[in-house]
């Protein structure tokens, strides 16, 4: 079996478990975000090129959102590409936007079926134009979703964020005694979502690596030592089972 064949052997064989009984829709996470990590160690571990493991990563996106949506969740938010990962190889790079382009081109009309918005977390004007037309391309057809929100964090960095933030409220003529933090939230990138109620991170490392650093501040952290292309439907469940079992107390 080749390379290819055992990515999409994986996709085909995944079980999408439901549990029994589905926890009640007033507490299962209004919105989730993902770090998902471990494409570049799923290739080795399968003794394949690199590109294939990040190939492998994106085939996995799809049956996360369906799950996602069908599980009732507003919001999800995927860490796609930080402005660290520029630090890459030139030829890695390359790789990940090709394939976010073919993902775009690939995926929209099925978006638009399942009623899901798609959004660009991140900083679109430092992209190659062709990758923001296609992006631009998307979020045009998507527009009208009501079912569930996908943000795309791409070119993402939390610091630059709030950086961003910041200049928005100095250009909008905030004056500093009237800096609060809604006017701060007010104009982060996600600023008419919910914060994100569950994290999940893929691949065993146990840290947020700059991904929605001032929204998270009071989310559930979600650990897998499952590597991002082996999460599945099943898995985004057990994530989501563990976050119905926890009792949230907001510093009370």
């Amino acid at each position: 079996m080749t390379s290819l064949e055992l990515a999409g052997h994986a996709a085909r064989t995944r079980v999408d478990a439901r549990p029994e009984a589905e926890p009640a829709a007033d507490i299962l996470p209004r919105h989730v975000a993902i770090i998902m990590d471990g494409n570049r160690r799923w290739a080795r571990r399968h003794r394949v090129p690199e590109a294939e493991g990040h190939a492998a990563g994106v085939a996995a996106i799809r049956p996360v959102i369906e799950r996602a949506a069908e599980r009732g969740i507003e919001a999800l938010s995927i860490y796609a590409f930080s402005r660290e990962n520029w630090q890459r190889p030139s030829t890695e790079v390359e790789t990940l936007f090709s394939l976010l382009e073919a993902a775009i081109r690939d995926e929209t009309a099925n978006l638009v079926e399942q009623g899901v918005r798609v959004r660009i977390l991140g900083r679109l004007d430092e992209l190659p134009g062709k990758t923001r037309d296609s992006i631009r391309q998307a979020l045009s057809a998507t527009d009208a979703g009501t079912r569930m929100t996908l943000n795309v964090a791409f070119n993402y960095s939390g610091r630059s964020e709030i950086v961003d933030a910041v200049r928005r409220a100095i250009a909008d003529g905030v004056p500093a005694e009237q800096m609060t933090e809604q006017a701060l939230a007010d104009r982060l990138y996600s600023a008419d979502l919910p914060d994100p109620d569950l994290l999940i991170r893929t691949g065993g490392e146990q840290r947020i690596s700059n991904f929605l650093i001032w929204q998270t501040a009071y989310a559930e952290l979600y650990f897998s030592d499952q590597l991002w292309p082996d999460f599945d439907a099943a898995a985004l469940d057990a994530a989501v089972d563990e976050f119905c079992r926890r009792t949230r107390r907001f510093g009370r």
